[in-house]
């Protein structure tokens, strides 16, 4: 029997885990794939490569049965050996990490807004970190061009006082990121997020979060 040369990774568990910058077609997306699509797999050499923990191919559908495919590989490999272009490739439906619409109703239909939650903001590490929650937000003018790929959207996230000792707090560096990866980690604010420049939110104890004057 002819040992494997890669396998598939699971994307679900990396989607659960990081939903605001890890995205996957919905279940309705999904359903219209069949003969002729074009899906994007993650692949991991085995054995592993020295290279690469993966690399993210095109494949072409040749046939679908329920929730088994076969397609060809319509990528070269970087650091697979024994894989080539052409190449079938038998996967699960829940394999797919993308679809390449060439229809444009349906690349109309699926289109996402999922990049927005790439925008960056700043936030405290200890929040990134996960070792307190969100518990200041607020937006001011971006200091980055609006130009650029992912804008700054203005707002600054600052960790729960109250989580962290005051040297932790006073020390605490903070990251410029996509305001998704914050969001992964607490989106309790996520409902605040189109509030205008100027806005400035506390958490409270019941876990909502209140408008703060500028005098507070």
């Amino acid at each position: 029997m002819t040992e494997p040369t890669f396998r598939l990774q699971d994307p679900r568990p990396t989607q659960k885990e990081n939903p605001y910058t890890f995205h996957i077609p919905s279940k309705e997306e999904l359903a219209e794939v069949t003969k002729g699509t074009t899906v994007k797999l993650i692949f991991s050499a085995v054995p592993a490569s020295e290279k690469y923990d993966a690399e993210r191919m095109w494949v072409i559908v040749e046939h679908r049965d329920g929730t088994n495919l076969v397609g060809r590989l319509d990528n070269t490999p970087e650091d697979i050996p024994g894989l080539n272009p052409g190449d079938p490739v038998e996967f699960q439906i829940h394999h797919v990490i993308d679809v390449d619409w060439e229809d444009p109703e349906l690349n109309a239909r699926f289109a996402s807004d999922f990049n927005n939650w790439f925008a960056r903001c700043f936030v405290d590490d200890a929040v990134l970190e996960r070792r307190a929650r969100v518990g200041f937000v607020y937006r001011e003018d971006p200091e980055h061009d609006d130009e650029d790929k992912y804008p700054d959207t203005g707002w600054r996230i600052r960790a729960d006082v109250e989580q962290l000792s005051q040297e932790e707090y006073d020390d605490t560096p903070c990251s410029y990121v996509a305001i998704g990866a914050v969001l992964n980690c607490d989106d309790s604010f996520v409902h605040l997020l189109s509030e205008p420049v100027g806005s400035r939110f506390l958490r409270t104890e019941g876990d909502t979060y209140e408008l703060c004057r500028e005098n507070q």
